[in-house]
């Protein structure tokens, strides 16, 4: 059945992978709105919780080169399995732990298998998705993953308000299910979406030489920097709870309130993110008329968020909900708000206008990554790229966190949060300049990658069957890619 890949088997394929996508980054997701909790319980500062993110996002970063590496090598499959596994016992560890040295060990476990269930299978959907749609469905891919966090926020804080460990053990049963349904997924042939490949079997994998030449492609160079600074910002939006979890404390909420308060408040204001998809079509769309559309898309978003996310932090709220009531009461109190509360709406217009810019650029960076490189290729330097990825945002969290402290003195919370937050938004306009350099070198970048798959497709073909003109190009091949029903 697994190697079936009919138009139904596919489509099942992207909807687990997007699962376990979502599903990897709830259990990030979790720990941000807890961490006052989860520090009371075992005895440790805020600080120390948030130091078990901070390093759960760099041992993930590491530990994705070495599964990519093993999975561009060999079957990804039982790769993808083994870094599931491995991430749902570290989840439901942290979930048992009696003090803080069995929490940290289970996020570090937890941290391992998350970083190579997230590269090994980008290469997997990459392979799944024709060049034409690489856009929307990466969107979807990447979509699921800040719905993830944003689910992981919300259970956090909805189970964890008066039990902090429930979640943990929620997300880890719902990892053995989606593990489970995995099995069933379609073994995904490397280079099977590629139209250069199309009718042969594709067995290239990667060598230790090859890593030079990743580097070679210049577009590679500024895909995997850009996420050093844009990891800065995003890394200091995992405290969004912790602001308005402040401001709600601010008018006199007590903190069980206040935590589910600021949960769902994160929650809702970052369901922007969900415009991403519009940031993948912009980027296909664009992409048919010039090699740079992608790059563009990405880096205009990114640029134009920066002032709408400074206004978001200052605008004054007034909460409205009954204090010390049930989940079910302050949900409601708080989606009530929205309406009723004219600094809450603005405030919800401002969000959603901002993550959608700043989410247009997470499709467009996993299709140029799939664009520029062969499939032997894709994992890696995904993985690379998560790499500075989880360095800035593991950096950011750090930094921010210091920011707070150090502003406290200057400005009592929340209005320290909000200054160390939009202070920290400025560093997504290096990442802006990045993509617009990287829009300068994909085309080349491109054409060279086409033409070494069609040689390689040219030696696997009987003598007299050459595939596609080489002389085609970049956009020629865009125009000839079937946009029909398969893949």
């Amino acid at each position: 059945m697994t190697s079936r890949g009919g138009t139904v088997h596919r489509v099942y394929s992207v909807v687990v992978f997007v699962v376990l996508a979502a599903l990897d980054n709830a259990a990030i997701g979790l720990v941000p709105p807890l961490y006052g909790s989860i520090g009371a319980d075992l005895g440790v500062s805020e600080g120390h919780i948030a130091l078990a993110t901070t390093i759960m996002f760099l041992i993930s970063a590491v530990s994705a080169i070495g599964f990519a590496y093993v999975g561009d090598r060999t079957d990804r499959k039982p790769v993808l399995i083994t870094g599931t596994v491995i991430w749902v016992a570290g989840t439901a560890w942290s979930g048992l732990a009696g003090g803080y040295g069995q929490f940290l060990g289970g996020q570090i476990v937890a941290a391992f298998g998350l970083g190579g269930v997230a590269s090994v299978s980008f290469a997997v959907v990459s392979d799944l998705i024709s060049p034409r749609r690489r856009g929307l469905v990466m969107s979807f891919w990447g979509l699921s993953q800040g719905v993830g966090t944003l689910a992981g926020t919300l259970l956090g804080g909805i189970l964890g308000h008066t039990d902090w460990r429930r979640p943990f053990l929620v997300v880890a049963a719902a990892g053995v299910v989606a593990t489970l349904a995995y099995l069933l997924t379609y073994d995904v042939p490397r280079g099977d979406s590629q139209p250069e490949l199309a009718g042969i079997e594709y067995d290239e994998r990667i060598k230790h030489a090859d890593l030079p030449v990743i580097l070679k492609r210049r577009t590679n160079v500024w895909l995997i920097l850009q996420g050093g600074t844009a990891q800065i910002a995003f890394g200091s939006l995992v405290w969004l709870p912790v602001l308005f979890r402040a401001r709600a404390e601010d008018q006199g909420y007590t903190t069980g309130t206040a935590v589910l308060i600021g949960s769902v408040f994160a929650t809702i204001f970052q369901l922007g993110a969900a415009l991403s998809i519009l940031g993948g079509l912009a980027g296909d769309r664009l992409q048919r008329r010039t090699p740079r559309g992608r790059a563009l898309v990405a880096a205009v978003g990114v640029l134009a968020a920066v002032p709408l996310y400074v206004v978001l932090f200052f605008v004054p709220m007034r909460i409205t909900v009954p204090d010390g009531a049930g989940t079910g009461a302050v949900i409601r109190g708080v989606l009530a708000n929205l309406v009723t509360e004219p600094t809450v709406g603005i405030c919800l217009a401002v969000a959603v206008v901002a993550l959608m810019l700043t989410s247009a650029n997470s499709p467009n960076w996993f299709a140029m990554i799939a664009d520029v490189n062969p499939p032997q290729h894709r994992g890696t330097v995904y993985s690379l790229g998560n790499l500075v990825n989880g360095a800035g945002r593991a950096g950011g969290n750090v930094l921010v966190a210091v920011a707070f402290g150090a502003l406290a003195g200057a400005y009592p919370p929340p209005l320290n949060y909000a200054v160390g937050l939009a202070a920290f938004q400025f560093f997504f306009i290096p990442t802006g300049v990045m993509y617009w350099l990287a829009s300068r070198t994909v085309a080349k970048d491109m054409a060279d990658t086409h033409t070494a798959l069609l040689a390689v497709a040219s030696e696997h073909r009987p003598h007299g069957d050459v595939g596609r003109d080489p002389a085609v190009g970049v956009q020629g091949l865009a125009a000839q890619q079937d946009p029909g029903p398969a893949r």
